[in-house]
C-alpha cells in the first residue's frame, strides 16, 4: 500500500502555508486588531482574559468566512475542471496552484511585489461588504466580534487567494473548506499572539532574512505538488 500526503490534498500543507504567511501579513491584520481593541470598553482592554476572548472571537469569524470562501473554491474547481477528464483538469488546478504558491513564496521573500496585484479582484467585493464591519465599530460584544472577524475575513489578500487555490485542489467543497480551516488555524498563532508579543513578532516581519526564509519555505511546499515524489512525508509500504 502507498500512503502519502500530496501538496494538494493535505491539511497540513495548508496549515503550514497559514504559520508561514501570517508574520508577514502581521502589519495589516494586526492593526485590524489595533481597531477592533480599541473600540473596546476600557474594562475590557484591561482585562487581559476578556480581551482574549474579544479577540479570538474575531479571529474565529475571519477563519468562519475563509472556510466559506473554501467551499467557494470547491464549487469553483468543479465548473474549471468539467470541460476535461477528471485526472486531467485535477493536474492542471494542481499545477495552477503550485505556481501560485510559488508566487506567494517569491512575494513574501520580497523578490515578487508584483503578485501583490492579486488583490485587485476581490477590491469590488471588500467595497461591498466592508461598510457592514464598520457598523459593528464599536464592538460591544463577543457576537459582535465574531461577526466583525466574519467581515474582515473577506480583505482582500494575496496570500488568502493563494490558499483558495490550493482548496480548489482538494477534491470537492468539503474538502476545500477544511483546506481553508487548516490555513486559517496557521494563522491564528501570530494573529491573535500580537497582543501578547507584538514586538517580537514586528521585528521579526521586518527581518528580511527570515522572510526569505519563509517565502523559501512556501515554495517548497509548492515544488511538492508538481513532483510529489520530493514528499519526504511520502511513505511506502510494501
Amino acid at each position: 500500500m502507498e500512503l502519502h500526503l500530496t501538496f494538494n490534498t493535505s491539511y497540513l500543507a495548508a496549515f503550514a502555508m497559514g504559520l508561514f504567511s501570517s508574520i508577514h501579513c502581521i502589519g495589516m491584520c494586526g492593526s485590524i486588531i489595533g481597531a477592533l481593541t480599541l473600540s473596546l470598553k476600557p474594562e475590557v482592554r484591561n482585562n487581559k482574559a476578556t480581551l482574549f476572548q474579544f479577540v479570538l472571537n474575531y479571529n474565529l469569524g475571519r477563519i468562519f468566512s475563509y472556510a466559506i470562501g473554501g467551499g467557494l473554491a470547491g464549487l469553483a474547481q468543479t465548473l474549471i475542471t468539467w470541460p476535461f477528464t477528471e485526472e486531467f483538469g485535477y493536474r492542471l488546478l494542481q499545477l495552477f496552484s503550485a505556481m501560485i504558491m510559488i508566487c506567494a513564496g517569491l512575494y513574501i521573500a520580497g523578490w515578487f511585489p508584483r503578485f501583490a496585484y492579486i488583490e485587485k479582484p476581490g477590491a469590488r467585493l471588500w467595497k461591498l461588504v466592508e461598510p457592514y464591519g464598520r457598523r459593528l465599530i464599536p464592538v460591544q460584544t463577543r457576537l459582535q466580534a465574531l461577526l466583525f472577524g466574519m467581515v474582515w475575513g473577506w480583505l482582500p489578500c494575496g496570500l488568502v487567494y493563494a490558499a483558495l487555490v490550493l482548496a480548489a485542489t482538494s477534491g470537492d467543497v468539503l474538502n476545500s473548506s477544511l483546506t481553508m480551516l487548516a490555513f486559517g488555524f496557521g494563522t491564528l498563532p501570530a494573529v491573535v499572539g500580537t497582543g501578547i508579543m507584538s514586538g517580537t513578532l514586528a521585528k521579526l516581519a521586518r527581518m528580511q532574512r527570515f522572510k526569505q526564509f519563509i517565502g523559501l519555505l512556501l515554495v517548497v511546499l509548492a515544488l511538492f505538488a508538481v513532483f510529489p515524489w520530493l514528499n519526504p512525508m511520502r511513505l511506502q509500504h510494501i
